[in-house]
C-alpha cells in the first residue's frame, strides 16, 4: 500500500510545482498588485477622478454706432400797420376809414437750425490659450461630470491664479482624458493677476478719478 501512495504523493508534487513555475512566467501574470492592467484606461468616470480641459477661448467684439440729427426751423412774419376795423354805413358804397389809427408796420424773420453728428466705435478682441487639469467633484444624474480645478503661478514676482470650473459629458472625453473648453457646459474662467506686472495694466488711481470726475 505504502509503494502506491508515495509515487503518488511525488507526481502531484512535481505537478503542482510544474503549474506554479508556468504561472510565474506567464506574460499574462502581473509582476505587481499595484500595477494597471494591460487594457485599463484612465479616462476619468468616478469622483476624484483628474482630467484635463484644453482651453482654446478667442472672444472678439466690434460694435459701430453712427448717429446724424439735423433740424431746421424758419419762421417770416409781416405786418403793414394796418389793423384793419373799418364801419360800413348803410346804403354806402365803400367803407369809412379805420377806428384806429395806423401803427408802424414791422417784418419779423427768425430761422434756427440744430445738427447732431455722432460716432462711437468699440472694438475688444481677446485669446486665451491654456490647459489645466480639474478634479470630478460631483457626478449628475444623466451622468455627466462636475469639474473644478486652479492653477497658480508665480514667476518674478508675478502671481496668476486660473479657476476653472463645468459640466463635462462623458462622451466628450478624448482617449488621451482630454476635453476641449467648447464642449464644456457652464464653462467659466476666472483669471486674477497680481504682483509687479498688474499695476502696468490698468490706470493708477489719479487717473481713474478724472476719468469719473471728467467722464468726455
Amino acid at each position: 500500500m505504502n509503494n502506491r501512495i508515495m509515487p503518488a504523493l511525488i507526481l502531484a508534487f512535481l505537478l503542482s510545482s510544474l503549474m506554479s513555475n508556468s504561472q510565474a512566467g506567464s506574460i499574462w501574470a502581473k509582476a505587481d498588485r499595484d500595477k494597471r492592467d494591460l487594457y485599463a484606461d484612465d479616462v476619468a468616470r468616478h469622483i476624484g477622478d483628474i482630467l484635463t480641459i484644453t482651453i482654446s477661448e478667442k472672444s472678439l467684439v466690434d460694435n459701430k454706432a453712427k448717429r446724424n440729427l439735423s433740424k431746421t426751423t424758419k419762421r417770416n412774419n409781416t405786418f403793414d400797420g394796418q389793423l384793419g376795423i373799418v364801419s360800413t354805413p348803410a346804403g354806402a358804397a365803400r367803407p369809412n376809414a379805420n377806428y384806429l389809427p395806423r401803427i408802424p408796420a414791422f417784418n419779423m424773420s427768425a430761422e434756427s437750425s440744430n445738427v447732431l453728428d455722432g460716432k462711437a466705435d468699440y472694438k475688444d478682441e481677446r485669446k486665451f490659450v491654456d490647459s489645466i487639469t480639474v478634479v470630478i467633484v460631483d457626478i449628475m444624474p444623466n451622468r455627466n461630470l462636475v469639474v473644478m480645478g486652479t492653477r497658480s503661478r508665480e514667476i518674478v514676482g508675478d502671481t496668476q491664479v486660473i479657476e476653472v470650473s463645468g459640466i463635462v459629458r462623458p462622451s466628450d472625453i478624448g482617449f488621451d482624458n482630454t476635453v476641449k473648453s467648447e464642449r464644456v457646459a457652464d464653462f467659466r474662467l476666472v483669471t486674477r493677476n497680481s504682483g509687479i506686472a498688474a499695476s502696468f495694466n490698468r490706470p493708477g488711481w489719479l487717473g481713474r478719478i478724472f476719468d469719473i470726475l471728467w467722464p468726455f
